[in-house]
């Protein structure tokens, strides 16, 4: 028979004595072991409860060894309902958690003579779980009252030879039932366990050899050279938030790396991979001693930094160069602290991959992508294990996912036999991963796993196990890559499609947070370049993009956390609005270096085409105006005097504003014609030039619409496809459209809408003069439960496929749902943009802070708000403020300008006040002579000889093959192409010819390049 764990527990221990004595003080603060050293202990018992949730318990305890142990393995036998840590000598040593089956710490594999027998250690538990303190199920909210209980202390014997044995019994016992009745071995398995029973007499040790003997011979027949190779790598994927805090993650790294530190000592073949930069650095921080140990085993190649990236990031939201800030942050974090960088991409938990990563790795040197979220698809079973990943621009990485369905193996027979068995590359690869430790709250590996993964290296009808280093994974599947398959485009995970939008809030500080990013990074590129005396804040955009970096953590931007994490985040937003708007203010000062006189106002434009939009500008005695401005790219404009008649200073048809008797309204700048309804609805939008309507016949735009979102188990995660049938147009009522501007520079109208008892949302629809599209800016006061919250625009358009903007670049889905991997695609993600056009005519819907979209036959709709009450039951409650717009357009999107206006709309001109009058004329530092090129990025290099180096990076945005001049109106010596690492290119030299450059892009191609700036004047 079996033992269970009960009684295995009750075998694998002898003589066990209490502490000699325990005591314990509560704190709700997480205090670093110096300090809570000196605090006051009071005596504690086992039993005690402590609490609540989020606090922490610092236990003392004195042990005691009996002298009658000496020769023994003495162990210190710990169960908490927290997670503990314990620290020895100062140093922390080992994490204690029941359920990553660490409940006992070695205190000494042999007890010698001379050996100190009293000793003092301090453990310290955090009243959370391994999974948080959810009440009822893992993704419930925490519980704020939970207490926690010491259930077990005391100092025991551990039979090591009894581990053993026990660890053969469950192997081989595993082995009869994985390969069946149909197998040879399964018997011959059987019979040697049946034999081992009887034999071994667990009251009489001197059975247990021969037990042993037994076992050793099973194990030792070998298989034959084709046999698959399992790649057995340690690992402990922990979420930098999830169901806990951020501050709480640096403890679980320390609980686990310490656990892991011991099982390198004690296992000089253990591997152990860890991603992450983030965490490495938390661990530095606070914890020196640990982190030089595993800078120590690093060393050995037993420590493994992999990913290359700040956090596991999510893989869809991030903006283009958010994601190449990832690589820059982590690889060169990799280089400094381990000496070198990483050549996987490691991100096993996510929630999606952009057709861009392959390029964005291959840019930050990387050509290696494991992950393991695809096995999580709905609908549709992927089709490959091991495969190589084609880009949107035609980069190929080598990719792996493990057939075992898991980043938390634990080295099980079944474990390794499903992942011979689901293997979707029989034949094609002979190779698959296998990370083994408890994961996603920490944990890690344990001693148990290591010897079942050892027991099995190359046993007769199981797969040779080999425990390796990600290298050494991916190395032996690039000797036969001849055989891949290849897998174009997007990784489309078709679930958690609900992340797009749940936590609205959090979506809307990220994009704005990459959008002040950006701009102080070109103002202040712009003004080192032009002053002698300006200092480039490196330092400090570099604790600001990490930050944001940090917030694009898979379970953070996603918004499937806890409400802790929520509002930290939101916090962390906050700080760099703050810190952004200093900076803006002091790089724009630096630009304008006027003479002394009465403050001015500079107006720029961070976007490399010239742009020409009504601006509300601030005015002396704290008025402000609206005004036509024109602004050169990349550059700054002096702000138009007040104009109060508010007439276009520019020849162009001011808007008109008319509303009717039976209350609609009609906006017209002559460019679009916007019709609405007493409800706010769009009965109709012509494009002026052509004459031709976009609103399908009979239907109505903006028309907000209310679905039940109750998906089946990940509450904040999932929008399941049935929500589609529970479809509820929220109605109006009518009389309720008002007109705002009354016309001229803008004209606007507006209305409220009760979408339920409890929620209501505001809208002022605007139409500038001059501008291709109509906005809608929105607020809304929400409050529901379970529900989702869309608008659509029936569109008068017919295609087959929709265009959805992703990081530097588009791609098309369908609008049809013919197969099952066209109807997985019912809930979509895209960036700024989404366009639906067939020959000669489209309508594009833009928006400023939304990410999930979907067309589905002619309707376009843009997911707006969600309420899901699990992990976080008040996950985007409240106020929220927004804008979207819609532009019909002739021609294509691309060469009607919907990518310009799309960046137009998310990077307004700022109008930035300045010491001393601003400059009289435009200035433009770049330009590029093809419309296709966006300059994206303008920032000093990381590595700067004196900081006068500039990162310039720019993509080809229409799909096309490009031959185009960057013009620059800087100081510049010598221009080169680099990496998205910002290393030179040795053969990519650029000539300099009359203050431009030559740049040719293939399709989505996107390129760096490094511009070396004159010396400054004195």
């Amino acid at each position: 028979m079996r033992p269970s764990k009960a009684d295995a527990g009750e075998w694998l221990f002898g003589d066990s004595c209490p502490v000699a004595a325990l005591a314990s003080f509560l704190t709700s603060e997480r205090l670093p072991y110096h300090e809570a050293t000196q605090r006051e202990f009071r005596p504690a018992q086992v039993g005690d409860s402590f609490g609540p949730t989020w606090w922490t318990c610092w236990f003392r305890v004195e042990l005691s060894i009996p002298e009658a142990w000496v020769g023994q393995e003495v162990h210190l036998c710990w169960e908490s309902d927290g997670e503990g840590l314990v620290w020895r000598d100062g140093e922390p040593v080992q994490g204690l958690t029941k359920e990553g089956e660490k409940t006992s710490y070695i205190l000494t594999e042999k007890l010698g003579d001379g050996d100190p027998r009293n000793l003092t250690l301090y453990v310290e538990v955090a009243c959370n779980a391994l999974l948080g303190a959810g009440k009822g199920s893992m993704i419930a909210p925490p519980d704020p009252d939970r207490m926690f209980k010491l259930s077990r202390a005391e100092l025991a014997v551990c039979r090591r030879d009894v581990h053993r044995l026990l660890v053969d019994l469950e192997l081989l016992l595993g082995i009869a039932k994985g390969l069946g009745q149909e197998s040879q071995r399964s018997f011959q398995a059987l019979y040697t366990a049946n034999h081992m029973v009887n034999v071994c007499d667990p009251t009489r040790p001197e059975t247990f050899p021969t037990a042993q003997a037994l076992a050793s011979k099973f194990f030792s027949q070998r298989g034959g050279e084709s046999q698959h190779t399992i790649h057995a790598t340690g690992h402990c994927h922990i979420d930098t938030a999830w169901l806990w805090p951020f501050k709480e993650t640096v403890r679980k790294c320390a609980r686990s790396w310490a656990t892991a530190v011991q099982l390198m000592e004690e296992n000089a073949d253990f591997i152990f991979a860890c991603s992450q930069a983030q965490q490495l650095e938390w661990v530095k921080s606070h914890y020196p001693g640990l982190y030089a140990r595993l800078q120590e085993f690093a060393c050995r190649g037993q420590f493994v930094p992999v990913g290359g990236t700040w956090v596991e990031m999510d893989g869809n939201l991030p903006s283009g160069e958010a994601m190449v800030r990832q690589f820059l942050q982590g690889q060169a974090f990799f280089l400094q602290e381990f000496g070198k960088t990483c050549s996987e991409f490691w991100l096993p938990d996510t929630f999606g991959y952009s057709a861009q990563l392959p390029q964005i790795m291959r840019g930050c040197g990387i050509t290696r992508f494991l992950t393991q979220k695809l096995s999580w698809n709905l609908v549709n079973s992927f089709p490959h294990h091991t495969f190589f990943w084609e880009g949107l621009d035609g980069s190929r990485v080598l990719v792996h996912f493990p057939p075992g369905d898991s980043y938390g193996m634990q080295g099980s027979v079944d474990e390794i036999l499903k992942t011979v068995a689901n293997n979707r590359d029989k034949g094609r690869a002979n190779h698959s991963a296998f990370l083994f430790g408890f994961g996603d709250g920490g944990g890690g590996p344990t001693q148990t796993m290591l010897d079942r993964l050892r027991r099995l290296r190359n046993t007769d009808g199981m797969p040779r196990v080999q425990l390796s280093s990600p290298d050494q994974l991916f190395s032996a599947l690039e000797k036969d890559a001849g055989q891949l398959c290849t897998w174009v485009g997007e990784l489309f995970l078709e679930l958690h499609n609900g992340t797009y939008t749940t936590h609205a809030q959090l979506k809307k500080g990220n994009r704005e947070c990459e959008q002040i990013l950006h701009d102080v990074e070109l103002l202040s590129a712009l003004a080192l370049a032009r002053s002698a005396q300006f200092l480039y804040p490196a330092a400090q955009l570099q604790k600001m993009w990490r930050i944001l970096l940090l917030n694009q953590f898979h379970d953070v931007l996603t918004g499937s956390c806890i409400q802790l994490v929520a509002e930290e985040a939101l916090s962390f937003y906050e700080d760099i609005r703050s810190r952004g708007t200093a900076l803006l203010g002091a790089a724009a000062a630096a630009l304008s270096a006027g003479e002394p006189g009465p403050e001015g106002l500079l107006v720029v434009n961070t976007l490399p085409w010239p742009r020409t939009e009504v601006l509300l500008l601030p005015r002396p005695g704290g008025t402000h105006s609206l005004a036509l401005v024109t602004v050169p790219g990349v550059g700054y404009a002096p702000a138009p005097s007040p104009n109060p008649s508010q007439a276009p200073s520019q020849p162009q048809q001011p808007v008109g504003v008319v509303q009717e008797s039976d209350g609609s309204v009609t906006l017209d700048n002559g460019i679009i014609r916007v019709k609405l309804d007493p409800l706010g609805r769009v009965t109709s939008l012509v494009l002026v030039a052509s004459g031709r309507e976009a609103v399908a016949q009979g239907a109505l735009g903006n028309q907000f619409v209310l679905f039940d979102d109750v998906p089946l188990f990940w509450d904040a995660w999932d929008v399941m496809d049935y929500h589609l049938e529970t479809r509820k147009p929220v109605l109006g009522q009518a009389g309720a459209l008002e007109v705002g501007a009354q016309g001229g520079l803008r004209g606007s109208a507006w209305f409220q809408l009760q979408i339920s008892p409890d929620s209501q949302l505001r809208q002022e629809i605007v139409l500038d003069v001059g501008c291709p599209y109509v906005r809608f800016h929105t607020e809304v006061h929400w409050h529901e439960a379970h529900k989702f919250l869309k608008v659509e625009f029936p569109a008068r358009v017919r295609s087959p496929q929709a265009t959805y903007e992703i990081q530097f670049g588009h791609l098309q889905r369908p609008t049809h749902y013919n197969t099952s991997w066209d109807w997985a695609r019912f809930e979509v993600w895209a960036h700024r943009w989404v366009d639906l056009s067939e020959h000669g005519f489209g309508l594009a819907l833009l928006n400023d802070c939304k990410y999930g979209a979907a067309v589905r036959g002619g309707v376009l709709s843009l997911s707006l708000l969600r309420a899901p009450k699990a992990p976080d039951a008040t996950a985007d409650m409240g106020h929220h403020e927004f804008t979207y717009a819609l532009m019909p357009h002739q021609g294509s999107f691309q060469d009607a300008g919907v990518i310009q206006a799309a960046y137009s709309l998310n990077f307004p001109l700022l109008a930035l006040p300045v010491p001393g009058p601003a400059p009289a004329t435009a200035w433009s530092a770049f330009s590029v002579s093809s419309p296709a090129v966006v300059l994206e990025t303008v920032k000093q290099a990381e590595r700067s000889p004196q900081g006068r180096t500039l990162v310039l990076r720019l993509y080809e945005a229409y799909g096309s093959r490009v031959d185009c001049w960057l013009h620059i109106l800087l100081p510049v010596q010598e221009a080169f192409l680099c990496d998205l690492l910002e290393q030179r290119d040795p053969a990519g030299y650029l000539p300099l010819r009359d203050s431009r450059v030559k740049l040719s892009f293939s399709p989505f191609q996107v390129r760096s390049l490094l511009l070396v700036l004159q010396p400054p004047r004195n």
